[in-house]
């Protein structure tokens, strides 16, 4: 049994939900209420999940309300509660995962077959049953985003904003769906925004704009864009131009996980996508 008590929380006092600004937007997707273990419950309109509520026996999982097709997809996820336990994971995966297979088994779910790949709190990146270092570890109110380009087939992880790098390529005919999963008592995420949008001649500008502009700067604000204009980025493809591609540093040891102690967000993907790809994708 996983316990619900963990001794390196002894000073851990619950704080309310953050709402992060997900109230001024619109969501494409929610938690799926069919699709997802029993040892879930759902609440804030399906975009908060709660794992093993009272203690736990193995690993749950929840699915997306909806099939990514083809397009732009983004979507981010905050540790609502304390990470810890054999693993927490957000991901994707087909309909052919099978979310209640080890609900007597603690495991990383996502990413243990070939139709899921799942980012693991402790900064495994898992695929196939097998995995490799890909990031530092992510606790509690970190926001973990994910990036699903089904034009060039590449799936790619943010951390708190800040680009960690290409998980996978080739998926540009997989039938793939949000999904993650905990074996953690009384663990919880939210999703704080889900959005999608076509590969528009639109969306591409935008995304090399951002690549164009300083990390750390709000290219709604800086950019002399008429209100409309502004409005219509801001609603429809905010989520581009809020991201941070910048590589902030070279580290010999990006790969490994740090412990739960390090304050280090200095993951980063390199402005060049071709280079970023080379460096971080795993799986092709």
């Amino acid at each position: 049994m996983e316990s619900s008590y963990d001794p390196r929380l002894r000073s851990y006092a619950r704080l309310r939900d953050c709402h992060c600004g997900e109230d001024d937007q619109e969501f494409d997707w929610v938690w799926d209420e069919g699709s997802r273990s029993a040892a879930t419950l759902l609440s804030c309109e399906n975009r908060k999940v709660s794992f093993h509520s009272e203690y736990s026996c193995g690993t749950a999982a929840i699915r997306g309300s909806k099939e990514l097709s083809e397009g732009q997809h983004f979507w981010e996820i905050k540790m609502t509660s304390p990470v810890y336990g054999t693993d927490m994971m957000v991901g994707i995966g087909t309909s052919d995962v099978n979310l209640d297979k080890y609900r007597h088994t603690f495991c990383s779910l996502l990413g243990k077959d070939e139709d899921s790949w799942g980012l693991s709190y402790t900064g495994l990146l898992h695929h196939n049953g097998d995995k490799v270092s890909f990031s530092s570890r992510f606790g509690q109110g970190s926001i973990i985003g994910v990036h699903l380009d089904t034009w060039h087939g590449t799936l790619t992880f943010f951390k708190n904003r800040k680009c960690i790098g290409v998980a996978a390529t080739e998926l540009q005919n997989k039938r793939v769906y949000p999904m993650a999963c905990s074996t953690a008592a009384k663990s919880s995420m939210k999703v704080i925004r889900s959005v999608s949008a076509p590969t528009s001649l639109q969306y591409l500008c935008c995304w090399h704009l951002r690549k164009l502009l300083p990390s750390g700067a709000d290219a709604l604000r800086v950019l002399p864009l008429p209100p409309g204009l502004r409005h219509l980025l801001h609603s429809k493809l905010g989520w581009v131009l809020s991201l941070d591609h910048s590589h902030t540093h070279t580290n010999s040891n990006a790969h490994t996980p740090v412990g739960p102690s390090s304050g280090s967000e200095s993951d980063g993907c390199a402005s060049d996508p071709e280079a970023c790809q080379r460096k971080r994708c795993r799986w092709t």
